[in-house]
């Protein structure tokens, strides 16, 4: 135990040398020379005003503010013994007592005709999940634009995977959303773009890595800032999207948000919402998403009870129990 302790310490001393070598240059820029590079190359760095209460009262009194996410988990063994069950919930802050439910699920014991090459099993496995994921969500968004007719949507994660994952539904929830009036957003809690580090190679032609936002941004944004994109700079911008980067609580990480194009003028109407509705002390998420993800989420717990009350034992344990799960 003590050599592979030792081999781990080899590897981590590795992986530090490794980052503090790439990082180097940037690390270099101190907080103000990162600033004024956004401000030039980027967007336009802006401070946030917190909503009133009377101006929350105008949303409610205008339909309330819905926030939608989904939930996956699995049950099973290894491909193609398994099962995973999708949840989505769309919650309204002006109807409480009607939230939408959809649910879904997924094993490719249940297909006629599947792929099983092991080369295919991952990506059979993550695009049958995202697939079924963003439409359900999407789903659960249109339905609650027609029951609910709110201001605002809030979606739990960026716009432009439901684009690529459920383009048709994404289309017909746009379009919706364009006829009533209902401004779509995505908040992003985990960024993954490079929109900064792009355009530090663009501009530093000596510079070859790849940085991403969320690191670059680590600490560089005051406690209710915001940094609206430029077109230019937004990779996004072709596809319809516009997109902002805000520190919303006092934690030094920051999020994201995306709107589509034609709702730019509400972007950072939008913003100070989110920044009004999330706790300073949290992890940036606005407080109504944060319920939604705890009510939506689908425990191990939930999905082995529904497996044991709805399903035969026999062709329960036949197909969807494992070994490790026997040995437990």
């Amino acid at each position: 135990m003590d050599a592979l302790n030792n081999k781990l310490k080899e590897k981590v001393v590795d992986l530090n040398t490794i980052l503090t070598e790439k990082y180097g240059s940037i690390l270099k820029m101190n907080r103000q020379e990162i600033r004024s590079f956004i401000n030039n190359y980027v967007g336009h760095i802006k401070k946030m005003e917190k909503l009133d209460k009377d101006q929350l009262s105008i949303y409610q009194s205008k339909g309330g503010i819905v926030g939608v996410d989904g939930s996956v988990n699995k049950i099973g063994g290894a491909y193609p013994h398994f099962v995973e069950i999708y949840q989505a919930l769309a919650k309204s802050t002006t109807h409480r007592d009607d939230n939408i439910v959809l649910a879904d699920l997924y094993t490719p014991l249940y297909t006629e005709q599947e792929e099983t090459t092991l080369e295919n099993e991952v990506r059979i496995i993550d695009d049958k999940r995202n697939m079924k994921l963003s439409t359900i969500e999407v789903d659960a968004a249109i339905e609650s634009v027609k029951n609910h007719k709110p201001y605002a949507i809030l979606m739990d994660g960026g716009l432009i995977r439901y684009n690529i994952n459920a383009h048709d539904r994404w289309m017909e929830l746009r379009n919706l959303c364009e006829q009533e009036g209902v401004i779509l957003v995505g908040v992003i809690k985990d960024i993954k773009t490079s929109i900064i580090g792009d355009k530090i190679k663009e501009v530093d032609k000596s510079i070859k890595d790849t940085f991403y936002d969320r690191e670059l941004l680590f600490g560089q944004l005051d406690y209710g800032e915001m940094i609206t994109i430029n077109e230019e700079a937004n990779r996004k911008e072709p596809k319809g999207y516009a997109s902002i980067f805000l520190r919303s609580s006092l934690a030094p990480t920051v999020i994201g948000m995306d709107i589509i194009d034609s709702q730019r003028e509400y972007i950072e109407e939008m913003a100070r919402l989110i920044f009004t509705l999330t706790p300073e002390n949290s992890r940036g998420v606005p407080l109504w998403l944060d319920i939604v993800d705890k009510e939506v989420l689908i425990s191990d717990d939930m999905i082995k009870s529904m497996m044991e009350e709805y399903m035969d034992r026999g062709l329960y344990e036949r197909f969807f129990i494992s070994e490790r799960d026997k040995r437990n």
